[in-house]
């Protein structure tokens, strides 16, 4: 073996050594001589806690527990030393061992602490064990108070529950620790409130222990007392109040508080009219005080109950007039019955009450009343004026010896056809009826008392007028009927029908036949039993030219009593058909031949007015396409500026109205200059003109030289006003038109350059050259 190697078991067996469990024995003691000792394992040692009680009372440092080496032979050679939470601040080891506390300590703020010990040799300073962790706990002592951090608290139960019923849960906290001891154990317990309520020592509960009325009393103050450590002597305690609230159950009936009411109503009173209110007291609150007020089956029916929802009162109301010469007093019975029922009362009886109304009529002044509500009356057309329609009748019911007035109240347009004796009411006719204009009249009549003309009454009356046969039938539209050349004889070539104005009470029937005439021998009439007839030919070889029309005279007979009679003309136009009978070519050739012209004219007729029309649209082109050629120049190149002075001056003696000599141009005059290339240059000279303006020097001096004159003038106005004027400038630079200003003749200038300025001046050159060869 070599040295390496020799070495190398040596430090295995003294690593060995160290870490063997035989070699590590700590012990602590308490300070109430119970020790903690280690419990040996295959991995290391494992510490029983310490612990401190907090909060001690006794002189400060406190011994806590001793950490002893078996290897500590007391010589001081060894040291121990304390590290972790609080080590050296709250707690300390001394040279033995001994573990102290320095302060109190509360086991609400921190309940352990986690410490680790270590022994060195204090020359060496080696370790000689190996680090140990180990906790010091805290233990609990009884120094918090119960609290109930929910209260106050507030609870409802329904009125009339049964015992036991549970109410609320109180719930109380205490910060001591509920591991240890007794202290955070609390016991609840009842205060007040007995005999109606108890509560469970250990969970807080809440219960009723007798059944409870809301009517006699709806609210209950509790108070609950929760003490820690069971209840013992020396415990804290706390108290927290509970309010206890009734809920309403329907557990009363509604009650009347009369078993008879008495209510009155005028026999005036409208349907609808509220007679009397009526109410059922009920004990209970909200919807168990709701209800529903009835009138019994056998009860009278001229009355009914409608239920105010708000107030819960019932309010009887009329639902037919009253009479007080008829009946003058009705009773009613009346009930009252809970709108929502709670089966579990039921037992009680039924939520419902019964009382009786009587209702006396009040007697008034009433008007007259007609025997019936309104008449209907029947008389026929056409009768003579003064003709009798029917009567009404009317009465006082207050007084059967009050006469009564009657009266038509209609419009004017009635009276003139009705009259009524305002005596017995009897109505005739003014004037004779026509039904075809009205069948029906509705008239107005009213009744007033004599001796009270304010009470008045009304009745309508419906008066029929019935129909007398008095117009004759007729065709019931304008027939257009054409028949062709080429017709066969037994062609049909109209359908015709009838109407009367006349209303019969049966359905009309009419019947057509074919009146004696000269055309019969052409037509026959077929009658269709339908109340219409058909038209065909009774031969062939119908010509325009022998005949156009034929008047067909058409016999139409109705079935009313007397029945009448009419003829009806029926027109047949002869046209030119193709094979095919082509009806609008017959309408067409009709229409030709009734003015007069035939299908060749026709055809010219058109044709030269479609000449015409194409004549007239070349003549419109030709004008448009001349004036495009006269101003097709651009309108910039022409431009001129007109400027226009009214002043009337003061007749012929006015000799300084106007100065003519103002509208020369402050410019040179200018001459004569032939002129080449005309566009190019007046192009030129509009350009330039445009840059006269505000900056121009020209301007400038015209606005001092106003500005001059309207300083000096005397007859302006003592305060500034505003000068307004229009100032053109020097002009143009190509000059002017114009002769005005001009020192020289028309005769000295040459104006053929016009030509070349284009059509529109070509004239203009034509007028000036002609003039200077005249007076050359």
């Amino acid at each position: 073996m070599n040295c390496s190697t020799f070495l190398s078991l040596v430090l295995a067996l003294v690593q060995l050594q160290l870490c063997s469990p035989t070699t590590q024995i700590f012990s602590a003691q308490k300070t109430d001589q119970s020790y903690t000792t280690i419990r040996r394992v295959k991995r290391g040692w494992v510490w029983e806690p310490l612990f401190v009680t907090e909060e001690e009372t006794s002189t400060m440092p406190m011994y806590v527990g001793q950490l002893k080496s078996d290897l500590d032979k007391e010589d001081g050679s060894l040291q121990y030393i304390l590290t972790g939470e609080g080590a050296d601040s709250i707690f300390f080891i001394n040279e033995h061992g001994k573990i102290y506390v320095r302060q109190k300590l509360d086991r609400e703020k921190k309940s352990f602490y986690i410490l680790r010990a270590q022994v060195i040799n204090r020359k060496t300073r080696h370790p000689i064990e190996p680090d140990s962790e180990f906790i010091i706990k805290v233990r609990d002592i009884n120094d918090h108070e119960p609290q109930f951090l929910d209260g106050p608290y507030v609870a409802t139960v329904p009125e009339m529950s049964p015992e036991g019923t549970s109410v609320t849960q109180v719930t109380a906290t205490d910060g001591d620790d509920p591991s240890y001891g007794n202290n955070a154990r609390l016991l609840y317990s009842l205060i007040q409130g007995q005999p109606y309520f108890s509560v469970e020592p250990k969970t807080g509960v809440i219960r009723m222990t007798s059944q409870m009325d809301r009517e006699t009393k709806d609210q209950y103050l509790v108070v609950i007392q929760a003490k820690d450590m069971v209840g013992q002597a020396g415990a804290f305690s706390a108290t927290a109040t509970v309010t206890i609230n009734l809920s309403d159950v329907n557990d009363n009936p509604p009650k009347f508080q009369q078993r008879l009411y008495y209510l009155n109503v005028s026999e005036e009173a409208p349907v609808g009219t509220t007679v009397g209110r009526l109410l059922a007291e009920d004990s209970d609150i909200g919807e168990n005080a709701a209800m529903n007020y009835f009138i019994e089956e056998d009860s009278s029916d001229v009355f009914g109950i409608i239920t105010d929802r708000e107030t819960q009162e019932g309010i009887i109301i009329l639902k037919k007039r009253v009479d007080y010469e008829s009946k003058r007093k009705h009773s009613v019975r009346v009930k009252a019955v809970n709108r929502y029922i709670d089966d579990r009362f039921l037992k009680e009886g039924p939520f419902e009450d019964i009382t009786i109304v009587q209702i006396s009529v009040v007697d008034a002044d009433e008007p007259p009343v007609f025997t019936l509500e309104s008449y209907v009356m029947e008389i026929a057309e056409g009768v003579v004026s003064g003709s009798l329609v029917g009567t009404v009748s009317a009465r006082d019911l207050d007084n059967d010896d009050s006469s009564v007035r009657y009266s038509i109240v209609q419009g004017l347009h009635l009276k003139r056809l009705f009259s009524i004796n305002e005596h017995n009411g009897t109505i005739i006719t003014t004037e004779p009826l026509d039904r075809e204009k009205a069948s029906w009249h509705n008239i107005t009549v009213t009744a007033t008392e004599t001796r009270n003309p304010e009470k008045i009454s009304e009745a309508n009356v419906y008066i029929q007028v019935l129909d007398v046969n008095d117009h004759a039938p007729e065709f019931s539209k304008y027939y257009e009927t054409f028949v062709c050349e080429n017709a066969v004889p037994g062609q049909l070539i109209q359908n015709i029908s009838a109407v009367d104005k006349d209303d019969s009470a049966e359905n009309h029937r009419f019947y057509f036949s074919l009146a004696q005439a000269t055309n019969s021998s052409h037509f026959t009439v077929k009658d269709n039993q339908d109340n219409t007839a058909g038209i065909f030919t009774a031969g062939s070889g119908f010509s325009r030219k022998e005949q156009f029309y034929f008047f067909l005279p058409i016999l139409i007979l109705d079935n009313g009593s007397p029945p009448l009679t009419s003829t009806n003309t029926l027109t047949v136009t002869v046209c030119d058909c193709d094979t095919e009978v082509n009806t609008l070519y017959c309408r067409y050739g009709a229409f030709l031949y009734s003015i007069g012209l035939s299908t060749e004219a026709l055809v010219a007729v058109l044709a030269c007015l479609l000449i015409l029309l194409v004549f007239f649209l070349a003549i419109i082109g030709i004008r448009q396409q001349r004036k495009k050629t006269l101003f097709s120049e651009k309108v910039e190149e022409f431009r001129e500026n007109i400027v226009r002075y009214d002043d009337e001056g003061g007749g012929e003696e006015d000799t300084e109205a106007f100065d003519i000599s103002a509208l020369r141009t402050r410019a040179v005059l200018r001459t004569h200059k032939p002129r080449k290339k005309i566009t190019t240059e007046i192009h030129s000279l509009y350009r330039q003109s445009l840059q006269v303006g505000p900056d121009s020097a020209i301007f400038r001096q015209f606005i001092s030289e106003k500005l001059e004159e309207a300083n000096t003038d005397p007859s302006v106005p003592p305060y500034d006003s505003l000068q307004t004027y229009a100032f053109e400038g020097t002009g143009s630079l190509a000059g002017s038109l114009s002769s005005l200003g001009s020192n020289t003749s028309d005769v000295d200038q040459n104006y053929e350059y016009l030509v070349g300025w284009g059509p529109p001046f070509k004239q203009l050159a034509g007028m000036y050259t002609s003039q200077r060869s005249t007076r050359d």
